[in-house]
């Protein structure tokens, strides 16, 4: 399989390298010349076989509007375009409805795994036609970790699935960070704790806790025990407002996500050591910016 990929950032880099490395051939496309392999998008659609499948790995919102548009132009019917990045789901159903008047198919990716994805693989949530589904499993089975399918992988419905699921995904993870950071800020403050790091450290086997962002959260103490070096102001990305959306929508309780995206907020106006450790966990997995310590 030969595949095109638009975007080569912080994700797409890396899933290209482990595209390749499952056998599956890429030219990919960014407008970064010292990452790119093709000069642009035009050359990337000459490089790739008919019927083409072009994922695009590009920043959500109008950056990825445009992408998608410019293909619209571009390819050819019986094409099929992946919207891998983090898109609202209402947005894939515009692209798909844009796409399918001409003939191009249209399926989207939640993709989860951060920068730790070329090593460890992808969780992969897609929504779309099943035979476009079909059609992409070589290339979501070289991107998902080994193993069995249903472990990693899910055809969750039909488009905008899996990008309402990639969001509701990351709904949890702000409330699963907010709970670590707390626990975190609590142990701190109490004087009768001696070894805070160690602590952390003895519940990544056996307890009830123990979780990847918790290995994490161990990691990033041993990079920054007191956690000095880093600002407690925290972005959120989008998704966890678009759950929290869903939630007043639906008449659906989200305490948990709705605290942990107003924690965030507030970490733009008070000193915090709960969020300078959300802060910690969301560069450890994402590679996401962090402030230097004031």
């Amino acid at each position: 399989m030969h595949i095109g990929l638009i975007g080569l950032g912080k994700m797409g880099f890396n899933m290209r390298e482990r595209l390749r490395k499952g056998g599956v051939e890429v030219t990919g496309y960014d407008r970064n010349p010292d990452v790119t392999d093709a000069g642009s998008i035009d050359e990337l659609l000459a490089a790739v076989p008919a019927p083409r499948l072009i994922w695009v790995m590009v920043p959500a919102g109008d950056i990825t509007d445009a992408v998608i548009k410019e293909l619209g132009e571009k390819l050819s019917e019986g094409d099929l375009v992946i919207d891998g990045g983090n898109s609202r789901f209402t947005e894939d159903q515009k692209h798909g409805e844009l796409l399918a008047a001409k003939g191009i198919h249209f399926a989207d990716c939640g993709v989860s795994g951060g920068v730790w994805g070329l090593q460890n693989g992808y969780g992969l949530m897609a929504g779309g036609d099943a035979a476009d589904i079909e059609r992409a499993l070589p290339v979501f089975d070289a991107l998902r970790p080994e193993g069995d399918r249903a472990d990693s992988f899910v055809h969750v419905g039909g488009i905008g699935a899996g990008h309402y699921a990639k969001m509701v995904h990351n709904g949890i993870e702000y409330g699963l960070m907010q709970a670590y950071a707390e626990g975190y800020q609590l142990l701190a403050s109490k004087d009768i704790i001696s070894d805070l790091p160690g602590t952390f450290r003895a519940w990544q086997k056996g307890t009830v806790v123990r979780s990847w962002l918790l290995d994490l959260l161990v990691k990033a103490l041993d990079e920054d025990p007191g956690l000095q070096n880093i600002d407690d102001y925290v972005e959120d990305s989008g998704e966890g407002r678009w759950t929290v959306e869903e939630a007043i929508a639906n008449a659906i309780p989200a305490p948990a996500i709705t605290a942990a995206l107003f924690a965030r907020f507030e970490s733009r106006e008070d000193s915090s050591p709960a969020m300078k450790m959300v802060s910690a966990l969301r560069h450890q997995f994402g590679g996401h910016a962090t402030r230097p310590a004031k």
